[in-house]
């Protein structure tokens, strides 16, 4: 019988969720550096809406940067 789950796919597949991972926080701490203000205080205790949005955009576009790569 053949093997179903071929070892090699599921470390490389780990492998990349790990890298693609850590690139995304290095992404988003940047992110937070870059800012004048501190992103978490301004989201969560100073309920910035605006902010918000804009974070969250610019975290789909870090990890669809980060897919495209992988994928490629």
């Amino acid at each position: 019988m053949e093997n179903l789950i071929n070892l090699k796919y599921v470390v490389n597949s780990l492998l990349f969720s790990f890298i693609g991972l850590g690139v995304y926080g290095a992404g988003f701490y940047l992110f937070d550096k870059v800012t004048p203000y501190h992103l978490w205080k301004e989201v969560i205790e100073e309920h910035n809406t605006s902010l918000a949005i804009v974070v969250g955009a610019m975290s789909i576009g870090i990890a669809l940067i980060i897919a495209a790569a992988i994928h490629a």
